[in-house]
This record gives C-alpha cells, sequence and structure tokens, in this order.
C-alpha cells in the first residue's frame, strides 16, 4: 500500500493498467451486479435535488423502479446504493446509446443541467474506497467485465489511477493526486530497482 495523506492506495492501483473499452464491454458495470452503485450520504441529498431535471433522461423501467423503490436504496450490506431496474438487473439510473449502457445522470450533467456530475463511486471505479478509521483505503476491484479495459489500458501504458486523474481530483483535490504521482513514480523506480 502507498500512504497519501490520511489515505491508503492499493499497490494495483499504479502498477495495474486500465482504460474503459465501452465499445467492448458496452457499460456492463451499470448493467452488471447484485446491487447499485454505492452512494455516499451526502449523495442522497444530492439525488434529491437533481432527480426532477434527471428524470426526463431515463427509460421507463428506470423511472418505474425509482417510483416504487425509492431514489436509493439499502442493500443487504446496510448501504446505500442506486436501485436496480429489477433484482440483479440495470442500475435505475442507466440508460442505452447504440447498445452501450451509459448513466442517466451524467448525461443530464454533460447538457448543464447541473454541477453533480454522477456517483464517485461510478466515476472511480475500478477503484473501490473502503472506510477505516484512520481514512480510506481505496483498492483495485477486479471484474471480468473490464478484461478489454485492462487490454486497452496495457497497449496504450496508462495506469488505474492515471486513468481515473480526473475522479481522484474530484474526490480528494488536485494537490492530493499530485502527491500521488509522485509517490507513484517513486514505488515505480523502486520496483524497477528490484528486479
Amino acid at each position: 500500500m502507498i500512504k497519501v495523506d490520511k489515505v491508503l492506495v492499493s499497490d494495483e492501483l499504479v502498477t495495474e493498467n486500465f482504460i474503459c473499452d465501452l465499445e467492448k464491454c458496452k457499460g456492463a458495470c451499470c448493467v452488471e451486479g447484485e446491487s447499485g452503485a454505492p452512494l455516499e450520504d451526502k449523495e442522497l441529498t444530492e439525488l434529491n435535488k437533481i432527480y426532477p431535471k434527471v428524470k426526463p433522461y431515463l427509460t421507463e423501467e428506470g423511472k418505474r423502479a425509482i417510483d416504487e423503490q425509492g431514489l436509493y436504496v439499502k442493500d443487504a450490506d446496510d448501504e446505500w446504493v442506486t436501485p436496480l431496474m429489477w433484482p440483479g438487473g440495470p442500475c435505475a439510473y442507466t440508460v442505452f446509446e447504440n447498445g452501450i449502457a451509459l448513466c442517466g445522470i451524467e448525461k443530464a450533467w454533460r447538457d448543464g443541467k447541473f454541477k453533480f456530475q454522477k456517483p464517485i463511486s461510478c466515476h472511480l471505479y475500478p477503484i473501490r474506497i473502503e472506510k477505516m478509521r484512520a481514512g480510506d483505503a481505496l483498492n483495485y476491484h477486479r471484474w471480468e467485465v473490464c478484461n478489454p479495459a485492462c487490454k486497452l489500458g496495457k497497449r496504450k501504458k496508462v495506469r488505474v489511477y492515471e486513468f481515473l486523474k480526473s475522479a481522484l481530483i474530484r474526490k480528494y483535490g488536485k494537490i492530493w493526486f499530485n502527491k500521488l504521482d509522485r509517490a507513484a513514480g517513486e514505488f515505480i523506480e523502486s520496483m524497477k530497482d528490484k528486479n
């Protein structure tokens, strides 16, 4: 692990490669899984505020799921997540374009409807945040649907944390990201020295 201020960063975020390849995965992370996207407490308020502007972007199934379940639900771990259209189905906020799953919240954001881009857990994926007493721990979540992203990242030589620069800056700030970038460079150099 690499420690940057109060955040522990998994070595894999520095050593592994990743670039989302939507043409290959078709946005499977919005569609597959047992639970919706994890939400931070402050994001619940944000969803309440922006939903009227998000609603026109959503599918009928998504709107129906939200009408029945609410804008967010508790999962099996008693944590707040986005609702699913049906058990094991897509996130209720998912929209589809040319066979690719996209975020309806992000589409509305891109159209300038509000300043909230999408849940930070989605923006940071494949990073998952584990809350610890001393601070956050950032881990690399491996999922076979992201195999094309790993291949594309390797081909283009882009590391996980580099691909997620804007999301990491959104979460922790530019100064923090610059510290991570320096620490990552030192870590990679130390790995070369061992070989």
